[in-house]
C-alpha cells in the first residue's frame, strides 16, 4: 500500500513538472513577426550563413598576411643507400671498386619559414569580393525575413478567419437548430409538410459539417503559424488580435502615393549583388596576366647521427637560414588567358541583361500587387455591402416560413445566401491582411 501512495505521489509529480514546462505564448501580429524573424527555422540557418561569410572573408584576407610554419622531420636510414668509388682510394687495386655508404643512420631537421605576399592582383580582387560575398548572404538574410514576414501574416491571418468562421457557424447552427426545433413541433400538429422539415435538417447537417472541417483546419493553420514562428507544435498559442482590427489597420491606399523604387527592392539588390560579382571575376581573370612577388625567410637546424640522441647535450645541431624572393611573370598562355576573360565578359553582359530584365519584372508585380491591393479594399466593401443585404433578406424569408407565407425551399436558398455572404465577408479581411504583405514585400517595406 506505501509503495502504491509513493508511485501515485511520483506519477503525480511528473504530471505537474510537464505542465509546468509546457510554454504559453500570446502574440499580435506585430509580435508574431518580430518572434519569427528571429527564431524560425529558415532565419537561424541564414544568420548561421552570415556567420560562416565573416569567417570566409577572414580566411580570404588572411591569405595575403604574414603566414608563419614551423616542421619537424625524422629519417630512419635503416638501410643506408650505397655508392661505389674506385678501390684504389683505399689502396685496393686500381680497376676495382669499393661500396661506401654515406650518411648517418638517424637524420632529424628542425625548420621555421616566414613567408609573405608581396603583390598578387589575384589577392586584390580575392579582398573585394570576399565583401561582395558577405553582402549576397546579408542580402539573402533580408530577403529569408521579408519571405517570413509574408508567411507569418498570411498564416496568422488563416487563423483568425478559422476562429471566426467557427464562431458564425456555431450562432448560425444554434439558430437553424432553434428553427428546426419550432418547425418539427408546427409540422407534430399538422400545420406544414414534412419537406419543410428535412430541408431544414439538409441544411443544419451542412452547417455541422462545415463546422467540423473548419475546427480541424483550425488545429491545421495553428500548427501552421507555430511552425512559422518557429516554436514547439504543442506550445499553446494565443493571439491578441481581431481579424476586423487588422483588416481596418491594414486599408491604407497611401502606403501606393510615395511610388515604387525598384532599387529598393531586395531581390533587384540581390541581382545587382549577382553583378558586382560578375565584374570581380571579370577583373580577375585581367588581373591573371599581372605579375606577382612574394618573399620567404627559412630557418632552421640540422642534425645527424648514428644513434638516436637528439635530445642528449653531446648532440651537435647546424644551423641554417636564407632570405627568398620569388617573381612569377606570366608571359604567354596560348591565348588561354584571353579565352577566359573573355567568358567573363561574356557572363558580366549576361548578369546586366538580368538585371534590366529583374527591373521590368519588379515593376510589374507592383503594378498588380497595388492593383490586387486595391481590389481587395473595394472587395471588402462589396461583401460587406452584400452581408447586410442576405441578413435583412435572411430574415424577411424566416418570418414569411414561420407565418407560412414562404415554402422552405426559399427560405434554405436564402439561409445559403446568408452563409455565403458571411464567409465572402471575412475572406475578405484576410485578402486585405495578405494583399497588403504583398504589396509591402515588394517595396521591402518591413
Amino acid at each position: 500500500m506505501k509503495n502504491k501512495l509513493i508511485l501515485t505521489f511520483l506519477l503525480f509529480v511528473g504530471i505537474l513538472q510537464a505542465q509546468e514546462q509546457k510554454q504559453n505564448y500570446s502574440f499580435s501580429l506585430q509580435q508574431a513577426i518580430e518572434h519569427a524573424i528571429q527564431n524560425n527555422y529558415s532565419a537561424i540557418r541564414a544568420s548561421k550563413d552570415i556567420d560562416a561569410a565573416k569567417q570566409k572573408k577572414w580566411e580570404t584576407t588572411a591569405a595575403g598576411l604574414p603566414q608563419i610554419n614551423a616542421s619537424v622531420d625524422y629519417q630512419n636510414n635503416f638501410e643506408l643507400q650505397k655508392s661505389v668509388v674506385p678501390a684504389e682510394f683505399f689502396g685496393g687495386n686500381p680497376g676495382e671498386f669499393t661500396e661506401v655508404a654515406f650518411g648517418t643512420r638517424h637524420n632529424m631537421v628542425a625548420n621555421g619559414r616566414l613567408s609573405q605576399l608581396i603583390f598578387d592582383g589575384s589577392y586584390i580582387v580575392a579582398l573585394q569580393a570576399s565583401k561582395t560575398y558577405l553582402k549576397y548572404y546579408e542580402n539573402a538574410k533580408q530577403k529569408n525575413s521579408t519571405e517570413i514576414r509574408e508567411m507569418v501574416i498570411n498564416a496568422y491571418g488563416n487563423v483568425l478567419l478559422a476562429e471566426e468562421s467557427i464562431a458564425i457557424l456555431e450562432k448560425n447552427k444554434a439558430t437553424l437548430s432553434k428553427t428546426l426545433f419550432d418547425t418539427e413541433e408546427t409540422y407534430k400538429n399538422g400545420l406544414i409538410e414534412e419537406e419543410n422539415v428535412e430541408q431544414l435538417q439538409i441544411t443544419l447537417a451542412t452547417i455541422n459539417s462545415n463546422l467540423n472541417n473548419t475546427k480541424r483546419l483550425l488545429d491545421v493553420a495553428t500548427k501552421m503559424l507555430k511552425y512559422a514562428l518557429g516554436i514547439s507544435l504543442d506550445a499553446d498559442l494565443k493571439l491578441t488580435d481581431k481579424l476586423d482590427n487588422l483588416s481596418m489597420s491594414n486599408m491604407d491606399i497611401a502606403l501606393n502615393s510615395n511610388g515604387f523604387t525598384v532599387a529598393e527592392n531586395i531581390d533587384f539588390q540581390m541581382i545587382k549583388n549577382l553583378e558586382e560579382q560578375r565584374s570581380l571575376e571579370l577583373k580577375l581573370q585581367k588581373s591573371k596576366a599581372l605579375p606577382s612577388l612574394a618573399a620567404n625567410v627559412n630557418f632552421g637546424y640540422n642534425a645527424f647521427n648514428d644513434q638516436f640522441a637528439f635530445f642528449t647535450q653531446n648532440q651537435k645541431w647546424l644551423n641554417y637560414s636564407n632570405l627568398g624572393v620569388s617573381l612569377n611573370v606570366p608571359i604567354f598562355s596560348s591565348f588561354g588567358r584571353k579565352a577566359k576573360t573573355q567568358q567573363a565578359k561574356i557572363a558580366l553582359d549576361q548578369a546586366k541583361i538580368q538585371l534590366t530584365e529583374v527591373e521590368q519584372q519588379l515593376q510589374l508585380q507592383y503594378e498588380k500587387a497595388k492593383s490586387d491591393f486595391e481590389f481587395s479594399i473595394e472587395e471588402y466593401a462589396t461583401a460587406k455591402s452584400n452581408l447586410n443585404l442576405a441578413e435583412r433578406i435572411e430574415k424577411k424569408q424566416q418570418i414569411k416560413f414561420t407565418e407560412g407565407l414562404s415554402s422552405s425551399f426559399d427560405f434554405s436558398e436564402a439561409q445559403r445566401q446568408l452563409y455565403s455572404a458571411q464567409q465572402n465577408y471575412l475572406q475578405s479581411m484576410v485578402n486585405i491582411i495578405n494583399k497588403k504583405a504583398t504589396l509591402e514585400k515588394i517595396i521591402n517595406k518591413n
